[in-house]
């Protein structure tokens, strides 16, 4: 079966408004987090092992701007830099409770305004939805990266 030509469009589409949706249940219960900040702690809580400089090249900025971010989250008591205990010359970065707290009613609210406009499709469509992203995800994990051309690290 040939691809329609506008499917890559409707995927950038869709990608946008699932964008807009997760942003507006973030944004309406006034979260005082930062994005940037928020996916340093999404980051850290799926990389527990994560020290500044780990945490510079997720991020793809120079170690001093993630040791920046990483100031204000302990700043505003999200997170905490502790000894790694096989080498104490190191620093892991370690969520608090706050933190935790935090990452998991921001998941719930993202989730149920998913569920929203999911609820407003016909069961038929979320099926063939699933199917698609499932699909989709596998694509993409088997395919390889597109080559990206060497730029400098960025500041946060």
């Amino acid at each position: 079966m040939d691809r329609p030509p506008d499917l890559a469009a409707a995927i950038d589409a869709a990608a946008e408004a699932l964008v807009g949706v997760l942003d507006s249940a973030t944004s309406r219960h006034q979260v005082a987090v930062p994005p940037t900040q928020l996916r340093v702690l999404a980051l850290i809580r799926d990389r527990p092992e994560t020290n500044v400089n780990g945490l510079a090249e997720l991020l793809d900025v120079v170690p001093s701007s993630a040791s920046r971010l990483c100031d204000r989250l302990e700043a505003t008591g999200l997170l905490r830099r502790t000894p790694d205990p096989r080498d104490r010359r190191e620093v892991r970065l370690v969520l608090t409770a706050a933190a935790v707290t935090l990452l998991t009613e921001l998941r719930e609210r993202r989730h149920r305004a998913v569920q929203a406009v999911l609820d407003r499709m016909p069961s038929r469509a979320q099926h063939e939805l699933l199917l698609a992203l499932l699909a989709f995800g596998q694509a993409a994990a088997s395919g390889t990266p597109t080559a990206q051309p060497d730029t400098p690290a960025r500041t946060a």
